[in-house]
């Protein structure tokens, strides 16, 4: 399966239809999840399912044909699955003791996506094999215009219309996609992440980390204190406030952007010169997690330092970056080219001799420097990582898993 994500261009009275069904689609939203709020606190704790939500669709477009029935109904019953979807991991979350999380209400702002689930249902993608500029139908809006800049392969099964900022985006979702395989290289790469380089390999190849937030933070912080101008009583009521709040939003979609291009282009590089690509297998949630408080004894309601603001500088650093990004990115991109991707155990990668395998903390001088403290092996610390992680993606095809 593959997912495509092309540009629209509608035209005026097209994006005016698009917010009114996003608009729709959220009041839907609500609606339902207002009833299940409703029924639970008021009707003895009875649930109210999706059969039963579904089955009233109906009654809703017929009493309100201006605002719902004018819709997909197959669109509107794939809002209702989202809802119900959220609840199923509402449910799920309270069973393992997590944060439950209850299912909020939509606003107007964080409502932005509108699914067809089967394409002819209320959507089709009108599409000619050597048109960049395909349409595609969606009821209530019309033929939107498509810059399709690659081929579509495969079968489309689901269609979604997305708006992000003020760009609007249709997503294609795809089985029966064919693999394009790459000819073979006869090459075996281990990769380490980082952020002073964002990947080094084995090969003592060092990729820069572009950190594109760090480079866009000047801007980023001027806009963001102009928003934080205006009263909170004034604010979401007046156009100057929500054109602030739009020129934060706009950079960081470009932010967004942009490490976003970077990833595919670093992994496609990866994914064209090498036949098996290791890389740690990263826990960047628990990386970035913020550290737990201390209590301090001797003052009650008191608590000691525990490095969160140099830890909170690291977080941003890592997330910066990316990695679980760009390793999803790149697993996907070596599955369509049939390369083979193996994720190791990250454990002490950076710690380990390559020469004499001698483990400890010591042997990591600095952020950049090795030193292995049995043998004197000395050499870059991140390219001892990436070394480490070819061993041991070495043990793994000799286990044959």
């Amino acid at each position: 399966m593959r997912a495509y994500k092309f540009l629209l261009r509608p035209t005026v009275r097209q994006e005016q239809a698009l917010a009114e069904m996003l608009r729709d689609h959220c009041s839907l939203y609500n609606g339902a999840l207002q009833e299940r709020r409703d029924a639970y606190r008021h009707t003895s704790k009875t649930t109210v399912r999706y059969g039963d939500q579904s089955a009233q669709l109906k009654e809703i477009r017929a009493f309100d044909p201006e605002r719902q029935g004018r819709w997909s109904f197959s669109s509107q019953q794939a809002t209702l699955r989202r809802l119900d979807r959220a609840f199923t991991a509402f449910f799920r979350r309270v069973k393992a003791g997590l944060a439950p999380g209850y299912p909020r209400f939509k606003g107007t702002g964080h409502f932005d996506t509108v699914t067809f689930p089967k394409d002819g249902d209320g959507c089709r993608w009108d599409s000619t094999p050597h048109d960049r500029q395909t349409r595609v139908r969606l009821q209530g809006v019309g033929h939107v215009r498509v810059h399709r800049h690659r081929p579509v392969r495969g079968r489309v099964k689901t269609i979604s219309v997305k708006r992000e900022g003020r760009r609007w985006y249709v997503v294609l979702a795809c089985d029966d996609v064919p693999a394009e395989p790459l000819p073979a290289t006869g090459s075996t790469v281990g990769i380490d992440m980082g952020v002073t380089h964002f990947l080094t390999t084995s090969d003592g190849e060092h990729m820069e980390n572009p950190r594109f937030l760090e480079t866009m933070a000047k801007e980023l912080a001027t806009a963001q204190q102009h928003l934080s101008t205006f009263p909170r009583r004034t604010r979401r009521r007046t156009k100057k406030h929500r054109a602030a709040a739009r020129k934060v939003a706009t950079i960081h979609a470009k932010i967004r952007r942009q490490r976003l291009d970077h990833h595919h282009k670093r992994a496609n590089e990866l994914i064209r010169d090498h036949d098996v690509i290791a890389h740690e297998n990263l826990n960047t949630a628990g990386m970035t997690k913020r550290p737990a408080a201390k209590p301090d004894p001797e003052r009650p309601g008191g608590f000691l330092t525990n490095g969160a603001a140099a830890k909170a500088g690291l977080n941003r650093s890592i997330l910066n970056a990316g990695w679980g990004m760009f390793l999803g990115i790149l697993a996907q991109k070596a599955e369509s080219a049939a390369r083979r991707v193996i994720p190791v155990d990250a454990h002490n990668t950076s710690r380990t001799c390559p020469d004499c395998g001698h483990v400890a903390k010591e042997n990591r001088l600095t952020q950049a420097d090795f030193k292995c403290t049995a043998c004197g092996f000395t050499a870059n610390a991140d390219h001892v990582g990436a070394l480490n992680v070819l061993s041991r993606a070495g043990l793994v095809l000799c286990d044959g898993v």
